[in-house]
């Protein structure tokens, strides 16, 4: 694949995506078409010889919640597990791509 823009500015980026970019506005949970496009453009840029690190969040679900019926900790620990959940979603549409 060549490049529309020729050589790449950068041999190497980080990404940092939020859980938040797995959907679309207004909505919750995961849009597959919005994951598998983050995966295509992500290998878009990979085709170009840019070393790519990602770091996935977890879309801040129930981070730092203020709600009486949940424990800080408890969020956190919620905050985590959406951020593995994230990650393996990611890591599917990576794959099959």
């Amino acid at each position: 694949m060549t490049s529309k823009v020729g050589k790449p500015r950068y041999k190497r980026i980080l990404l940092k995506l939020s859980g938040e970019a797995f959907v679309k506005k207004a909505s919750f949970g995961i849009e597959p078409n919005v994951v598998e496009g983050i995966a295509r453009e992500i290998k878009e840029v990979s085709d170009l010889g840019v070393e790519i690190a990602l770091v996935v969040g977890g879309g801040n679900i129930f981070r730092g919640a203020r709600e009486k019926w949940i424990d800080r900790a408890t969020a956190d620990y919620i905050g985590m597990l959406a951020t593995v959940i994230n990650s393996l979603v990611l890591q599917s549409a990576l794959e099959k791509n």
